[in-house]
Order: structure tokens, then C-alpha cells, then sequence
């Protein structure tokens, strides 16, 4: 008896560490995505920022991070980081106090970039899932944003056939 016990004490405890161990290796590839652009840089930046209003949000801000690198006095390839709002989401979650604490993932944010294969990438955080961990409005606001994000870069995104 005390054997079985013993057993399935050790069991426990290493099928919990395995488990955490799996999870930490693949939380990072789960809460970034990347994507290849269909075109170059400068094309990418032009159909995003249009895909962007045609799809009724507003982007109060881009940092061009390639040229803020430049006035530190590094050289790194094209990059910039679009902040993107859609207020009748951000409403939702900043009228709502015990939600108020996602207001440091807000506005939701897109990166483009090229990387040393010459090729354009857009990244963005997976606000579906990491909303998961959260209260139901932000399951639901965070949910739509992310639905709508993704179709906002449908225009701009390889796609694999």
C-alpha cells in the first residue's frame, strides 16, 4: 500500500514538472506570432496602415524604430512597431475597473521587419490566447480584437499553399 502510494506520489510530481517544463519551451512560440509579408517593406507598411483604415480602426502612433536606433548611432535593419485602437474595444475594457489592468497591453500592436533573408515579417502578440488567463470581458474584447487584427493583415500575409 505504502509502495502504491509512494508510486504515485513520484508520478504526480514528475508528470507536473514535465508539464511545466513542456509549457515553459512552448510559451514563447504560443504568445508571438510571425508571418511572412507577400511584399517588400515599404509596400507591407503601405497596405497595413490602409488595411488598417479600411477596416475602421485608427493607429495613434508608429514608432519607426529603424530611425530611433539611427540617433543612438546603430545600424539595424527596417522596423516599425504600429499601435493600432479600435475605441469601442478599448471603451469596453477601460470603463470596467477591475479590468483596467490590461491597459498596458493596449493599443494593440503590429510589428513589421525585415530580417537578414531579405524578407518582410509581421509579428504581433496572440491577444486570444494570453486573454484566456482573464475575466470574461477581456476573453471577449481581447477575442474580437485579435479576430479583427488578423483580418486587418489578411491583405499583407504569405500564405503557405
Amino acid at each position: 500500500m505504502k509502495k502504491t502510494i509512494l508510486s504515485g506520489l513520484i508520478g504526480l510530481v514528475l508528470g507536473a514538472f514535465l508539464m511545466g517544463y513542456i509549457m515553459y519551451a512552448m510559451a514563447p512560440g504560443m504568445m508571438m506570432m510571425e508571418d511572412e509579408s507577400k511584399f517588400e517593406f515599404a509596400e507591407t507598411a503601405t497596405k497595413l496602415e490602409q488595411s488598417i483604415k479600411d477596416n475602421g480602426w485608427s493607429t495613434p502612433a508608429v514608432h519607426d524604430l529603424k530611425k530611433t536606433m539611427t540617433k543612438f548611432g546603430y545600424d539595424v535593419k527596417e522596423a516599425r512597431v504600429y499601435e493600432i485602437c479600435h475605441p469601442s474595444h478599448a471603451s469596453k475594457i477601460l470603463l470596467a475597473d477591475d479590468d483596467r489592468i490590461v491597459a498596458s497591453l493596449m493599443p494593440c500592436r503590429i510589428a513589421i521587419y525585415e530580417k537578414n533573408d531579405g524578407k518582410t515579417y509581421i509579428s504581433r502578440m496572440n491577444s486570444g490566447l494570453m486573454a484566456q488567463m482573464m475575466s470574461d470581458l477581456v476573453i471577449e474584447v481581447m477575442g474580437d480584437a485579435s479576430r479583427e487584427s488578423e483580418e486587418i493583415m489578411k491583405v499583407i500575409l504569405k500564405v503557405e499553399e
